[in-house]
């Protein structure tokens, strides 16, 4: 079903049989220190519980489910600080956007979008067509496709960096980012064959789980899963924090040629409970 398009600053959201289960927001009210950004928040299980947390008090740039990325050809779109090899994390003035042109579709469980990557001087970087998606999986579970194409409209050569491809190891962190909020306990860590962070953090595990409990005390699931050709290192926290990412430069530079593209793919799947994760990746790969 096919609603009215809104304006580009006023909410839209997605549904499952009729129940809400995320919020759009374009990020225009995004201080632009945190690289402003179209987000998703809060995402929510088919039973009400929430799964996602914007401006947390440790990392204030966390917004919710979103893509960002920290270094492209020097330009954070990832917000607050970059780390570099000489000074280490500091603050600078290289804070771009994303900013929404045009909705290429709005329906009840998908949106479509034309967004523009801009630099702090205004000058177009990217420009990318992004799909948020949400489908039922049955047995009170659903999930959400994020599918990204960016292409470089800069009119010189690009590339995609991170900390760790600036020296920090281990921190490749850039593309897909979903943020969880903080309980008493930090989320359960699973993957196929493993159930440890450090082992799953890098690793291209065919899937990714956490299974946490909200702070009022309702058990909830999240499995990550990536389509298509391209498969990204899983950035991973959750002692420290609990949130999910695919890295777009784990250990090197991506680089993204002038006129040159890329695309990416993550479905998450949504849930109450504890249910069997390895089951919820199967059937969020299953499509009718």
């Amino acid at each position: 079903m096919t609603s009215a398009t809104p304006s580009p600053h006023s909410p839209a959201a997605l549904s499952v049989h009729g129940t809400v289960v995320a919020r759009y927001h374009d990020g225009s009210d995004v201080e632009p220190v945190l690289s402003p950004r179209p987000h998703l928040h809060p995402v929510r299980t088919l039973g009400g519980t929430a799964v996602t947390e914007v401006r947390p008090e440790d990392h204030r740039h966390h917004l919710g489910v979103s893509v960002a990325v920290p270094d492209v050809s020097g330009v954070s779109f990832w917000g607050g600080r970059t780390f570099t090899r000489d000074r280490g994390s500091v603050l600078l003035d290289n804070h771009g956007r994303q900013q929404h042109l045009e909705w290429l579709a709005v329906e009840d469980s998908r949106l479509v979008e034309l967004l523009s990557w801009t630099g702090p001087d205004g000058t177009e970087l990217l420009r990318e067509e992004r799909t948020w998606a949400a489908r039922p999986l049955g047995d009170g579970a659903w999930a959400l496709d994020v599918v990204t194409r960016l292409r470089n409209t800069g009119g010189r050569d690009l590339s995609i960096g991170s900390p760790a491809t600036n020296g920090r190891p281990r921190a490749g962190y850039g593309g897909f980012f979903w943020r969880a909020p903080v309980a008493a306990d930090p989320p359960r860590v699973l993957g196929p064959g493993s159930d440890s962070e450090e082992e799953l953090h890098g690793s291209r595990a065919d899937w990714l789980a956490l299974a946490g409990r909200s702070p009022e005390g309702r058990d909830w699931t999240l499995v990550f899963c990536q389509d298509g050709p391209e498969r990204d290192p899983w950035f991973l926290r959750a002692a420290e924090y609990p949130g999910v990412g695919a890295a777009l430069a784990w250990e090197e530079r991506l680089p993204v040629p002038a006129g040159g593209g890329l695309a990416r793919h993550v479905t998450t799947v949504v849930a109450d409970g504890h249910p069997d994760p390895a089951a919820l990746a199967d059937a969020a790969r299953h499509r009718p």
